[in-house]
């Protein structure tokens, strides 16, 4: 009974290292990249040789043989997976100069080994990259405001614009930098202060933590959450979005109040913000992290509630609007607001008149890395998005990147949505932002890198 016990044990690893190996360099597995990939490509390789000696390939069994054979699938798998990224990675970084100047500054990219994004930011292949915690580690802040100079020497020797330098530093449960930098209190511990107290409160603490940001090099804080705090009887399946606990109020008015004063005090330090997660997720029961949401509220009701709080702050400020996952069913049932020209284009643009900045929620998400990334890529491009998130694993980097690239090479990209969204990007940073004229792209697409590597 043991020994069958064992066997079946034997097979159902197998089983499941294939699938780790296969999905290697995907973001769930994240955390075994480095030396959790040694052990996987390890035990790989040890217990067919160990099978091996045990004599299983000269046994009479058909079972033994094919569980040799199934056991070295997980190795062959794991060096496929790898050597299909290095490839991937090989095209990007061989893409043509003036087809990475031209997609290269929609990119905001998290990474893991500042070398590689400085190389990233010197090819002009990324606009700006994500800081987060996996950056800080336990390191000083002076060690990362070294580390961020470097990033930005790189990008200028290159002759090229600074580079957006973002982080997700609300306050309270989100603060990715804490430590190094102090950790503040979140927005909502001001709401049940008196109206003029709380304004005066929410611009100290955007200064207080616009400027440590400032000091460090970081040019845009992803704050704040503009989302209503939802009736907590609704709240299902939220493992990583919290927003119970990250949203400012319930009451749009306290909301605007807090948030403009904040944004206006991470201006004064120097510092942007980005507004989010329009269109909210304060009536949404799943997290987007994992699963697909939508939103079916009537537009005439989140414009006289959840949707005020945007308004103001955008009207007010110069901050940017992020567009998360969730789909919005009364203007576009199909697919998620971040890359729905429906919402983008016609609701955000034309119905609101923004011409502010644009930036999707992490396209490392399971709402979005879950279906078509390609599709989303050149959906939010065309849209009008004008900067697309990859945040929690920056290595996906290479995918969504060459997603825009095949899209660009087969004419799906929009180039005067992408123009219009060069100046946008030019007014918002208030730095010349180099253009890549289409008939010179296109010239460059005709040449020996225009085919598709992905």
């Amino acid at each position: 009974m043991i020994k069958r016990i064992g066997i079946v044990t034997l097979w159902l690893l197998a089983l499941a290292l294939i699938v780790v190996t296969v999905n290697s360099n995907e973001p769930y597995l994240v955390r075994l990249r480095g030396a959790g990939n040694l052990i996987i490509l390890g035990v790989s390789v040890g217990f067919p040789v160990l099978l091996l000696r045990r004599g299983a390939w000269r046994s009479r069994k058909l079972g033994d043989r094919l569980l040799l054979l199934l056991w070295c699938v997980p190795a062959v798998a794991f060096i496929l997976a790898q050597t299909w990224f290095a490839w991937r990675k090989h095209e990007v970084l061989a893409t043509d100069t003036a087809i990475a100047h031209l997609l290269g500054r929609h990119f905001v990219v998290g990474y893991a080994a500042s070398e590689e994004a400085a190389m990233l930011a010197e090819k002009g292949l990324i606009g700006g990259v994500y800081v987060t915690r996996h950056n800080a580690g336990d390191r000083t802040a002076a060690e990362l405001k070294a580390e961020i100079a470097e990033l930005q020497a790189a990008r200028v020797g290159a002759g090229l614009p600074p580079l957006i330098v973002a982080a997700d530093q609300e306050g309270g449960v989100v603060a990715h930098l804490s430590p190094p930098l102090p950790r503040e209190d979140a927005l909502s511990t001001l709401a049940d202060l008196a109206s003029e107290p709380r304004r005066r409160a929410a611009e100290a603490l955007g200064r207080r933590q616009g400027a440590a940001l400032a000091e460090i090099g970081v040019t845009l804080n992803l704050a704040p959450v503009l989302d209503l705090r939802p009736d907590r009887s609704r709240i299902r399946f939220d493992f990583n979005t919290l927003i119970g606990q990250r949203a400012i109020s319930d009451d749009p008015t306290v909301v605007s109040e807090i948030a403009t004063n904040y944004v206006r005090g991470l201006a004064a330090s120097g510092v942007g913000a980005a507004v989010k997660h329009f269109p909210g997720l304060g009536r949404v029961t799943a997290d987007t992290h994992h699963f697909a949401a939508r939103l079916n509220t009537p537009t005439a009701e989140l414009e006289g509630t959840d949707w005020r709080p945007f308004h103001d702050v955008l009207e007010s400020t110069s901050a940017a609007l992020m567009v998360g996952h969730v789909i919005l069913e009364s203007i576009d049932p199909d697919r998620p607001a971040s890359h729905s020209k429906a919402v983008l284009d016609g609701l955000i643009r034309h119905a609101w008149n923004y011409d502010g900045v644009v930036i999707t929620d992490d396209l490392v998400m399971g709402a979005i890395y879950g279906g078509d990334v390609c599709k989303a890529v050149v959906e939010a491009l065309n849209g009008g998005a004008d900067l697309l998130l990859v945040a929690y694993d920056g290595a996906q980097f290479y995918r969504v990147f060459g997603c825009a690239r095949r899209a660009l090479e087969q004419g799906q990209l929009d180039l005067i949505a992408l123009a219009r969204s060069e100046e946008r990007l030019q007014r918002w940073l208030g730095k010349p932002v180099e253009t890549s004229a289409p008939g010179v792209v296109e010239s460059r697409m005709r040449g020996p890198t225009s085919r598709a590597g992905f």
